[in-house]
């Protein structure tokens, strides 16, 4: 994304704020967690999280876009930025006990779509929790209205339960404010 894009993106940022509290209530975030933000962009989840005073010790938000990332500002200390593909983590295996990825997966075509998807399972821990936000329609009438608008530009609604498969999802909400969103909380089960 060039530095125009990134530049303007924050200017949409207050539809996404209803969800993102939202997938931040489900995520759950302690100091202990090690939090992985896949496709952080100008990292609006980061910066969200920072004013909380339950937030984790240590993050890393990912995403594709140098002018995305230049557009994130301070971090808390033991907080970091990484110019990463979200097909490719470069992150070992269960290296994470939270990971996100907001308003990413509704964007990708279906095998890009599997194999990021497969990265956030293959790079959270055992017991550890996958939450996303995506565009969504729960109502009828929305959903009607939805399948007018292109679905380039990611504008495809999704739910992500197949694409988590292997993960348990346990929870799910709907957020109608701003974007209507689906945001899920999913977790590896521990063997």
């Amino acid at each position: 994304m060039g530095r125009l894009a990134a530049r303007l993106y924050d200017r949409q940022l207050s539809l996404e704020r209803p969800a993102l509290r939202a997938a931040l209530a489900l995520a759950r975030p302690e100091p202990r967690d090690h939090l992985l933000d896949v496709a952080t962009g100008t990292g609006a989840l980061l910066r969200e999280l920072a004013t909380r005073s339950e937030r984790p010790a240590r993050a890393v938000g990912i995403d594709a876009s140098d002018a995305m990332l230049a557009r994130v500002g301070g971090l808390p200390r033991g907080w970091t930025l990484r110019r990463a593909d979200a097909s490719a983590l470069p992150f070992a295996d269960q290296s994470f006990d939270l990971v996100t990825a907001v308003y990413l997966l509704h964007t990708l075509d279906p095998v890009t779509r599997a194999t990021v998807s497969a990265e956030l399972r293959r790079v959270v821990r055992e017991g550890g929790r996958v939450v996303t936000v995506t565009v969504a329609t729960p109502r009828p009438r929305l959903r009607r209205l939805m399948s007018r608008v292109p679905r380039r530009h990611g504008l495809c609604p999704l739910d992500p339960s197949r694409e988590l498969e292997g993960l348990v999802v346990r929870e799910a909400r709907y957020v109608r404010r701003g974007y209507p969103s689906l945001c899920l909380r999913a977790e590896r089960p521990a063997r």
